[in-house]
């Protein structure tokens, strides 16, 4: 990676959405839009809501399935030198596992797993809630890929560390942290829910000392490295996640607002860096104890 600044999945597509705005070849990775093992349409209604300090997204996962990303989508981002995580998401363990192997390909250099899905077998529970869920569905993505395996963690669970404890004994090479925290909003016009689905995922600055709490108390817990993530809006947010314990940090719905902001935030990353006399920023990994 050119920089410990990643483009978060969910909010730049599938990279080449951005390439008009920014330069693709200087962003640290694209953990590309969360990729599913058939194609999905998403949630119908209203997907978007903005809140006070951040938003609301109920999207549904809409992709085109793994295939076609591979066969469509893969051969166009192959042409930038950006390291491509790809995201996953399964409605069962096993899905888990057929997704890891054919994303087990040349083009992709990390696999993201998205455990905040519901397990459609257990109640449909979040994989990610329950330790056992979550290191079970670590264990089936590595047998099954030869890629590095970072685990995404829900912020939705009582014990943070009880689940990146668990995914490090099953393997992960990495974490990242946090994906979204479960929102409503309502409209107290209509008296009904503004999303299409109720409840959405809250993301932005509303939510960032909650994250900058979850990768502390993880970075504390775990030996692999950690990605941060949740309302990153310029270079001293990303320090504060690097200061928590983050290796390298993700970011998100900065982009919904400018279109240039992993490279902004990468920027003032840089400059803070310098204006401390670092040599490397990473020196700052880890140092609020």
């Amino acid at each position: 990676m050119k920089s410990p600044v990643i483009a978060a999945s969910g909010t730049f597509g599938f990279g080449l959405e951005y390439a008009n705005y920014l330069d693709l070849n200087t962003v640290g990775a694209i953990s590309v839009k969360g990729l599913s093992l058939k194609p999905r349409r998403g949630n119908d209604g209203r997907r978007i809501c903005e809140t006070p300090s951040g938003m609301l997204n109920c999207i549904g996962l809409e992709n085109p399935g793994v295939e076609s990303f591979i066969n469509d989508i893969l051969p166009q981002l192959s042409t930038y030198d950006v390291p491509i995580m790809a995201n996953i998401s399964g409605s069962d363990i096993e899905e888990y596992g057929k997704m890891a192997a054919l994303l087990d390909i040349e083009g992709i250099d990390f696999l993201e797993v998205n455990i905040s899905c519901p397990n459609v077998k257990n109640g449909c529970l979040a994989f990610g809630v329950d330790p056992v869920s979550a290191a079970q569905v670590t264990r089936i993505v590595k047998k099954n890929t030869h890629k590095p395996v970072i685990v995404k963690l829900t912020p939705n669970v009582t014990d943070i560390v009880s689940v990146a404890v668990a995914v490090e004994a099953a393997g992960a090479d990495g974490i990242s942290l946090i994906n979204t925290l479960l929102g409503m909003a309502i409209d107290v016009d209509t008296w009904q829910p503004f999303m299409g689905n109720r409840f959405g995922g809250l993301s932005g600055p509303a939510v960032k000392p909650v994250a900058v709490r979850m990768v502390y108390q993880a970075a504390q817990a775990v030996h692999i490295p950690v990605i941060g993530m949740g309302g990153i809006m310029s270079g001293r947010d990303a320090a504060e996640f690097m200061l928590a314990g983050a290796s390298a940090v993700s970011v998100g719905t900065a982009t919904l607002c400018s279109p240039t902001a992993i490279v902004d935030i990468t920027k003032e990353l840089e400059q803070y860096g310098q204006g401390k006399g670092l040599v490397n920023i990473g020196e700052i990994v880890g140092q609020c104890k």
